[in-house]
């Protein structure tokens, strides 16, 4: 089977080396293989033949057979068509050709009968399909009955007359010589329980399905197989990685509980306490841990890291807080160095800009073990920073760092591997986290601190402006600070938006009286850290800003976001935004502003905003409304490759597929027994290039 399926597609019938060469260039497809698996993205229904007289401008394509009685040619210029009135004896419409007006003319015969194929639409009162499907009725397509595969194809390909239609003859010609070279990929029992068809079946169906159930049973079967492969992959890694990699033993809890009893801030939420027992139990464990800690923004993260890193340190090792951003890592040397002193623990700031004299002493007390928490920026992971004894390394925002950076940090004891706490305030849909960070134990904090008050968010259009002009002077009049974020620096002649500086004008007339900052990616760093500063300390009132503050600093007098073009911002930023603000005890409010015209996902977004505040459904909305590749940016999308399933809407057969590689791997952890043999072949042939970004190594 390998054998057929890898044959080059130059080798088959229809394609030689020029097509073939151009399939590789626009759709990545090389093989007998890569084309068998390019699944057609929906199916035109050519089941049956609809009579004139039932079509209407709502349905989306529609199949015919009639005659055309005749042409005629309507306006000139550029605005000149033709029109062929075709009728079925039950009633009439017109078919139109803006272009290839002359090819028509001379192919298509009037008083011959034609099977027709388009998206119906009126004009006035008249029924038209602009540029439709048309052939010669013959016996063999008189009596309709199938669905036609659409596949995805370039307009570079469609230029080059391989189109959907071609794509399917190849894709015909292939399955003719595979009745004995499909072999199956999962076992029985796994068919059975699920009730999935068999895998040449699936192949042939999900290609040319006699109706729409047979579609459904192979889209299901495939999805099932794709996601199966993807759990037993990062199962395995993870199981792997827990019998290779031994981790340091924390179980003295002596320090920690001194800190719970004399100097814990607040009461810790239900949540905080789960996840700190979570990860006390792989600290004990003998194991390394690899653990994601995923929370909104305000849910208190750091100080769980905190507590976490007094575990290490109780039992004589060091920790370590690595974030992406010398504005970020600033923030939680700030906040942990309060607890630090009040425990009379060391801790040190190692950045960028922290000049060759001050670091001296910090490397040297680094090294002795006299120094137990460092908290930086990438500076962690240069050659000269070595620890005496590293016992957990805490990764702020780790999608922000490279794999490779963050292996260096994996690397930084001789003898034994830290422990690893991954933080972020990305909320992760669920089906996302268990696909790319599979083989990652995952600890999630899902409530807020108490006397938090939710952030209140409202849609206001531009028509509004001066109530929400009012409403801003209310709130400065009474001490609070406000950000204005613009999704863009200078006008583009694409968007019609009110750019930042535009903004900054408007702002300054309306509050004529009001300090207001600026702040803008364009800006260099000292003049952004001096515009930020004065914003901190309350010297300017109003932050006029790009999306520069996305992740950024706490402001707790800051109590009004507003978003202009809110429209134009994905989802996750919008909620990232939201969460610079409600960091103090006052009420906090959020205000979406957009034109009036929005389109159907525009107002999913905004809807979802004002709806809630939990970040976990906003990252699912917003899985639904974007796919994973953009969630989590370029750097990860390889991993998510998905061929026919969709994490957006799959998240059920995710599940399935997951717990049954679980419980094949842990009946039978190296895939020796006679029954999931299929399943050993499969996972060896695989692509070798499969990415896990999990890997913190």
């Amino acid at each position: 089977m390998a054998n057929y399926f890898d044959t080059s597609l130059e080798f088959l019938k229809g394609v030689g080396p020029q097509r073939a060469a151009l399939l590789q260039k626009e759709l990545k497809l090389f093989t007998f293989g890569d084309l068998i698996q390019h699944y057609p993205f929906r199916h035109e229904d050519r089941t049956r033949f609809y009579p004139i007289h039932e079509v209407n401008d709502l349905m989306p394509h529609v199949q015919l057979k009639g005659k055309i009685t005749d042409f005629e040619i309507i306006g000139g210029g550029f605005k000149k068509r033709l029109v062929g009135h075709f009728e079925d004896g039950s009633g009439g419409l017109e078919l139109v050709w803006f272009q290839g007006i002359n090819w028509v003319m001379q192919k298509i015969k009037p008083n011959t009968e034609y099977v027709v194929f388009g998206k119906p639409n009126r004009f006035g009162n008249k029924l038209s399909i602009a540029h439709p499907e048309i052939e010669p009725l013959t016996s063999g397509n008189e009596k309709g009955g199938f669905l036609q595969p659409v596949y995805p194809v370039s307009e570079k390909l469609k230029s080059r007359y391989i189109d959907s239609k071609f794509l399917s003859k190849l894709v015909k010609e292939i399955l003719k010589g595979t009745q004995s070279q499909i072999r199956e990929t999962l076992p029985a029992a796994v068919l059975q329980k699920h009730q999935l068809i068999d895998k040449r079946s699936a192949l042939i169906a999900i290609h040319f399905p006699q109706s729409h159930e047979q579609l459904a049973s192979a889209r299901m079967r495939l999805k099932f197989e794709e996601l199966f492969y993807i759990q037993l992959r990062l199962i395995k890694m993870k199981l792997v990685r827990q019998e290779k990699f031994r981790g340091i033993v924390f179980n003295d809890a002596s320090i920690l509980t001194r800190f719970y009893k004399e100097h814990l801030p607040f009461p810790l939420t239900e949540a905080q306490k789960r996840v700190i027992r979570e990860i006390y139990a792989d600290m004990k464990s003998g194991k390394q841990m690899n653990r994601l800690l995923q929370g909104d923004v305000g849910s208190g993260k750091t100080i769980v890291g905190f507590i976490c890193m007094l575990l290490a340190i109780g039992s004589g090792a060091q920790a370590a807080l690595m974030a992406p951003t010398e504005i970020l890592a600033q923030q939680h040397f700030n906040n942990l160095k309060k607890y630090a002193d009040l425990m009379g623990v060391t801790i040190a700031l190692l950045t960028g800009s922290v000049k060759k004299k001050a670091r001296k002493p910090i490397h040297e007390m680094l090294e002795n073990g006299s120094l137990k928490i460092l908290v930086g920026t990438h500076a962690l992971l240069e050659e000269g920073v070595q620890f005496n004894k590293l016992g957990l390394a805490v990764i702020d925002e780790q999608h922000r760092f490279g794999v490779a950076q963050r292996s260096k940090l994996w690397q930084k004891n001789s003898d034994v591997y830290p422990h690893v706490l991954v933080m972020t305030a990305t909320p992760i849909p669920r089906t996302l986290a268990m696909t790319l960070y599979g083989d990652l134990e995952i600890s999630v904090i899902d409530e807020l601190p108490k006397g938090r008050k939710p952030i209140k968010t409202m849609h206001r259009y531009d028509t509004h402006r001066l109530q929400v002009n009012g409403f801003l002077k209310t709130q400065v009049d009474a001490g609070r600070q406000v950000y204005v974020v613009y999704p863009l620096i200078d006008e583009s002649e694409k968007l019609d938006l009110k750019h930042l500086m535009d903004g900054y004008e408007s702002i300054s007339r309306a509050f004529p009286d009001v300090a207001i900052s600026i702040l803008h990616g364009q800006m260099k760093p000292e003049a952004k850290d001096f515009e930020m500063a004065r914003f901190v300390k309350g010297e300017t009132k109003i932050m006029v800003a790009t999306t520069v503050i996305e992740v950024g600093v706490d402001v707790p007098n800051a109590s009004v976001m507003v978003i202009e073009s809110a429209e134009r911002f994905g989802l996750s930023q919008l909620h990232q935004l939201r969460g610079r603000v409600g960091r103090g005890a006052e009420q906090s409010y959020c205000i979406l502003m957009t034109g009036n015209k929005l389109s159907a996902d525009s107002k999913i977004r905004i809807g979802t905003m004002v709806k809630t505040n939990n970040g976990f459904e906003i990252s699912e909305t917003d899985l639904q409304l974007r796919g994973p590749g953009d969630l989590m940016g370029t750097q990860q999308s390889g991993a998510l490759d998905l061929l026919i399933a969709d994490l957006g809407k799959d998240g059920e057969i995710l599940k399935q597929a997951r717990e049954e590689a679980q419980y094949v791997l842990e009946d039978d952890p190296m895939l020796e027994k006679l029954e999931n043999k299929m399943v050993r072949i499969q996972t060896e042939s695989a692509k070798q290039s499969a990415v896990n970004w999990s890997r913190i190594s």
